[in-house]
């Protein structure tokens, strides 16, 4: 008998992405799969219930949820909805487990198999379920035109009858798979470009893009699986030292350093917006855990000594439309990896399945 896969409508404050689209409606159809997708689930990225009908899915209200074998989500179930599981259901999401407690209990006493897009290995077979890294790239895009919208001036070199502008100046923190498109976005808009990562493998990939690589007489923090290592205080107060000139002379700053269910890093102080021009903009993509610069807020834009500092909150979801196409792609991989003629069986070795799955069988996993 094929299995029922419930795609739910998010209700969380901001979150506007879809776990599911009518694209990969027709890729899980195709695998023998039947799929139920609440009613109005893809509204607010502009996926229209009409749309999801022509692609082959039911449409249906949050009750159906029960009868669900596999729930496809962005974020955490609500916790009402979760207590509905049928026992052994399967959960895909950005679970995080480790802020949410209540919830991973909830699915260990319904025997959920819960998977957490951001626990699943960084591997060459993972990337076409890397949800991470597309949100990231939606993230970096974004990150680029709130700059170039904040700034009071033009990105781009412009020779006009009453004179010269140059160009504007960025400098991205960062060069993971957000600051990378962030570089990228900023560049095909004019700016000149320099970037800094505390990996030094980022050096040649920053290059490729048309920007500069900024190189500080510091150790490289080379990590597992393409992240950095932590860095100590000691190291982290020398880096904001050595990085204040840089941040001085720019125009807009962008920072883009986040590490999966940790703090993001602190690289610009106070001290370091104090020193910039009035004018300047910096744009926080990493608020929402933290913050990679003191003053941001998340989802707030603080004006300090005229350094206007935007606090990002869930940025990936300001671009819903495209954020939910690339995750929908991620969740249906995954997902298809289990998929065997209409049926979904977790295949606990293979090091995909495994990494990602927090919950089994009512054990809470490592």
């Amino acid at each position: 008998m094929a299995k029922n896969v419930y795609v739910l409508r998010e209700t969380r404050e901001h979150e506007r992405r879809v776990a599911c689209v009518p694209d990969t409606v027709t890729k899980l159809t195709g695998a023998g799969l039947k799929v139920t997708v609440e009613k109005g689930a893809g509204e607010a990225a502009g996926y229209r219930d009409a749309d999801y009908e022509a692609a082959g899915a039911a449409l249906a209200d949050r009750a159906a949820i029960a009868h669900a074998d596999v729930v496809l989500a962005v974020q955490p179930l609500p916790a009402d909805a979760a207590g509905k599981l049928a026992d052994g259901c399967i959960v895909i999401s950005f679970l995080q487990p480790a802020a949410e407690a209540e919830l991973v209990e909830i699915f260990r006493t319904r025997k959920a198999s819960a998977f957490s897009l951001d626990r699943l290995p960084r591997i060459s077979r993972a990337q076409s379920m890397d949800a991470l890294s597309s949100q990231a790239l939606v993230a970096g895009y974004r990150a680029a035109l709130i700059a170039a919208e904040k700034l009071p001036r033009f990105f781009p070199l412009l020779m006009t009858a009453a004179g010269t502008v140059p160009p504007a100046k960025v400098l991205v923190l960062g060069a993971g798979v957000a600051g990378l498109q962030s570089i990228a976005t900023a560049r095909r808009l004019g700016a000149v470009v320099s970037a800094y990562d505390v990996r030094t493998a980022a050096a040649e990939e920053v290059k490729s893009l048309g920007a500069k690589f900024i190189e500080l007489e510091l150790e490289a923090l080379e990590g597992a699986g393409g992240y950095a290592r932590e860095m100590t205080e000691e190291r982290a107060a020398r880096q904001r030292e050595l990085l204040t000139p840089h941040l001085a002379a720019a125009d807009a700053v962008i920072t883009t350093a986040a590490v999966p269910g940790r703090r993001a890093p602190l690289l610009v102080d106070t001290a370091m917006v104090e020193a910039m021009r009035p004018g300047t903009v910096v744009v926080d993509i990493a608020a929402d855990s933290g913050g990679n610069v003191e003053l941001s807020r998340a989802g707030e834009e603080v004006l300090h000594n005229g350094v206007l500092i935007w606090g990002g909150r869930n940025v990936a979801s300001g671009m819903p439309y495209d954020a939910s196409r690339l995750y929908a792609r991620n969740v249906a991989n995954l997902l298809l990896l289990m998929t065997k003629d209409g049926d979904v069986v977790p295949d606990l070795d293979d090091e995909v399945v495994a990494g990602s799955l927090v919950v089994h069988a009512g054990e809470v996993r490592a």
